[in-house]
């Protein structure tokens, strides 16, 4: 791959609740990767209040003076008065651009600045990209369950001055609900949950009674048990003219992976190396299923795969 032609590197918003203090080591850390847009907030529950909205700008600002462009995502589920004006605000900040993870976010902030519309906003085609860029969006991201033949015929019709961002490393955000599932798994209930969440820093792993990974209970989410990993598939994209490629945080090794990908990205590894280091520092088994029209736990494009 040429260096000139290489998409961006985003981390996107930690999914997981973390304590002050990691949150704020965390983003120290990642000041100093390769990363170049780095989303910030809370994304799945408004019960998670380690930082406070002081505290995320001044994440921020140290980011954005490491050179980072940095974008505030607001929650995907709003559910009560008090999370609706909390989106208000932060879609208000008037500093930074937000990613909407919700309509309602979208439309405050419709025809007031430029935003970013993250893999819970349902764009499954290019009209419904039209009438959002008429809206002012600048990059939308492709949701987990879309694959590469959605991806290239959406692509054919973007409109112009709208970037494409795909989810390409980490657990996949399936499902988001009412009921917070971390707290039923103990037995307390959502208003009472005495924050159980802070005892799995990347979720807690459900299994199957064959005692295989299924699922991974995060509060109000649903995630895949497995990893999503689409480093080998980052030719294709290219090729698609992806322009941003998301990875999700995890509790350990964000920074080796992130600089793996970076290596790859510019020519400094091959697929095979690359692929083996992601194995050393990854949370669970990999999958790439739905990238290829396939269950999303499947691996495909492999000796041992299945799939189309």
């Amino acid at each position: 791959m040429a260096v000139s032609a290489a998409p961006r590197l985003s981390l996107g918003p930690v999914l997981y609740y973390w304590g002050r203090d990691e949150l704020f080591d965390f983003y120290a850390r990642i000041a100093a990767t390769e990363v170049d847009i780095v989303y910030l907030g809370e994304t799945v529950c408004s019960r998670r209040r380690a930082l406070r909205s002081a505290d995320w700008m001044q994440l921020a600002e140290q980011l954005q003076a490491a050179g980072k462009e940095v974008v505030l995502s607001t929650l995907t589920l709003v559910e009560a008065a008090s999370e609706l004006g909390a989106m208000r605000q932060l879609c208000g900040n008037g500093r930074f651009c937000v990613e909407a993870n919700d309509m309602g976010a979208v439309n405050l902030l419709s025809g007031q600045q430029t935003f970013v519309t993250g893999p819970a906003i349902n764009i499954y085609n290019s009209r419904t990209l039209q009438v959002l860029a008429g809206r002012g969006l600048k990059r939308w991201v492709l949701p987990v369950e879309l694959g590469r033949e959605a991806l290239a015929e959406i692509q054919r019709q973007r409109p112009q001055g709208v970037e494409t961002e795909v989810f390409v490393h980490g657990r996949l955000p399936l499902a988001y609900s009412a009921r917070c599932f971390t707290a039923r798994a103990h037995r307390l209930p959502k208003d009472d949950c005495r924050y159980r969440c802070l005892d799995y820093p990347d979720g807690l792993l459900m299994s199957t009674r064959e005692d295989e990974d299924f699922l991974v209970l995060n509060g109000i989410q649903t995630q895949s048990a497995r990893t999503c990993n689409l480093l080998a598939e980052l030719d294709d994209m290219l090729a698609l003219g992806v322009d941003v490629l998301r990875i999700s945080p995890q509790s350990r090794h964000t920074e080796r992976i992130i600089h793996t990908f970076h290596e790859r990205l510019h020519g400094a590894c091959s697929v095979a190396a690359a692929l083996r280091m992601l194995e050393t520092v990854t949370a669970g088994d990999r999958c790439n299923g739905y990238w290829y029209g396939a269950p999303g736990m499947d691996v495909c494009n492999t000796p041992e795969a299945a799939c189309p």
